[in-house]
């Protein structure tokens, strides 16, 4: 592995474009554009405020970049440098910006979600759609791009609207059997819309295109329901994350349970393999100078590494006991992951905050543990291969490979601390992001188990 040198962001917004050509950073009101191989500037732009939010269109040409406490948004274009676009919502304010499929039209989500507004870059036209609901993920687009699906809320009644992108036209409306609408998300394939409920009702619905129920799950009643979903990428597998410490896998012919994965405090199974990260600080200076003589201590001298020990069962897993009596608890299972293949799947449970679980989906067990030393920040699957990268908010970036797992130091006198990841889209690179600065760390290229 290498590394490149570190360079200043902000706010964390950093986003390689969907080619894999530019690296686009923000540091405060400028826009960044590098080359992603030579990390060499390309194009700098100066916006009219701080940058909240950047995206790039999906044919890498243009990058729109957001402030929302102006309600503006600015776009930029790589191949005419001059030409630019602002858009200004004036005094209805602005709380979200995205691109529509095509790279031709922007989407922004008004303060109060009181509408949405269609912007075309192409035709300057401007259309509306109302009564769009605010909850977590209330706009998603099928992958090959051709509908949106959006969250209304109307008459104290959740529904779905299925738009075609291509012209914008409602292509269905219908009420959902919800009683307060959470998200909703397509299936990869583009065949199955997936609704969830809010964490009070455990209720996740599987609607067709054309707007039929194909079935509705529940697991439990009068207790905190769903509070993670993530489709396999093969759309065969819908992993249900809870508030009761489990994930639930449904099957994509019967809609119905096919597997329990849970978070036992406590792992017996020997066929698991548990990775412990153990850390060793080591300094510059020895020991015995240390005793004889005052020295100020400096955190530059003193360098933690750590590695990864097997430990066999049993093990017991460190339970962080979540306040009850305070809002959103610390318990569940919030973050779920498919690798690239769908063969594993990689989930965290909050009040066991320093531990990734990763699930083989051939045998539907589970296949090996990571317990870290500190709470996991982020991890990502390779876009290519089953290969998980993580990261913990110090100095270092963590790998798994079904063949074991690494800790790498990220070498910065600086003391660079990873606060979240994430591949470049060709895998051979992963970006590391601090909180004012990033740099890439570049992977060794070549056969599948490097």
């Amino acid at each position: 592995m290498n590394f490149s040198e570190v360079f200043k962001q902000s706010n964390q917004l950093c986003k390689v474009s969907p080619d894999g050509k530019f690296l686009a950073t923000c540091v405060q009101y400028r826009l960044v554009v590098r080359d992603a191989n030579t990390l060499q500037i390309l194009q700098l732009y100066t916006c009219l405020d701080q940058i909240s939010h950047i995206e790039w269109s999906s044919d890498s040409q243009f990058i729109l970049c957001a402030m929302y406490k102006r309600g503006i948004v600015q776009v930029w274009s790589l191949e005419q440098p001059d030409w630019h676009c602002k858009i200004d919502e004036g005094s209805i304010g602005l709380l979200a910006s995205r691109w529509s499929p095509d790279g031709r039209h922007i989407l922004n989500t008004t303060e109060f979600h009181l509408r949405i507004t269609v912007w075309s870059l192409c035709t300057k036209a401007v259309s509306y759609i109302k009564y769009p609901k605010a909850c977590h993920k209330s706009i998603d687009f099928s992958r090959d791009g051709c509908y949106m699906a959006l969250a209304e809320r109307r008459d104290c009644k959740d529904y779905v609207c299925i738009f075609v992108c291509d012209d914008w036209h409602l292509l269905r409306h219908f009420e959902t059997e919800t009683q307060d609408l959470a998200g909703l998300e397509w299936s990869p394939n583009g065949c199955v819309l997936a609704v969830w409920d809010s964490c009070l009702e455990y209720k996740v619905l599987l609607y067709s295109l054309d707007g039929r129920l194909l079935s509705t799950y529940s697991a439990y009643e009068w207790s905190l329901g769903v509070k993670s979903v993530a489709w396999s990428p093969s759309s065969q597998f819908l992993a249900i994350g809870s508030y009761d410490e489990k994930v639930r896998i449904l099957n994509h012919i019967t809609w119905k349970k096919i597997s329990l994965f849970e978070h036992p405090a406590t792992i017996n199974n020997s066929k698991v393999v548990v990775y412990k990260e153990v850390e060793k600080r080591s300094s510059a200076v020895g020991s015995e100078d240390l005793s004889r003589h005052n020295i100020t201590m400096d955190s530059n001298r003193f360098t933690t590494q750590s590695k990864y020990e097997i430990h066999p069962p049993p093990i017991q897993i460190p339970v962080v006991r979540p306040d009850a009596d305070r809002a959103n608890p610390k318990i569940g299972v919030s973050s779920l992951a498919f690798s690239s293949d769908s063969r594993y799947l990689a989930t965290k449970n909050d009040n066991m905050s320093s531990v990734v679980w990763l699930w083989d989906m051939q045998k539907l067990s589970l296949e090996a543990v990571l317990e870290q030393t500190a709470a996991v920040r982020c991890f990502q699957w390779h876009p290519k291969r089953s290969q998980l990268a993580l990261c913990t908010g110090n100095s270092k970036v963590y790998l798994w490979t079904p063949a074991g797992c690494v800790s790498v130091n990220v070498p910065d006198e600086g003391g660079f601390q990873v606060q979240s990841l994430t591949w470049h889209c060709d895998g051979d690179s992963l970006i590391l992001l601090g909180k004012e600065q990033l740099c890439l760390c570049y992977m060794d290229t070549g056969p599948e188990d490097k």
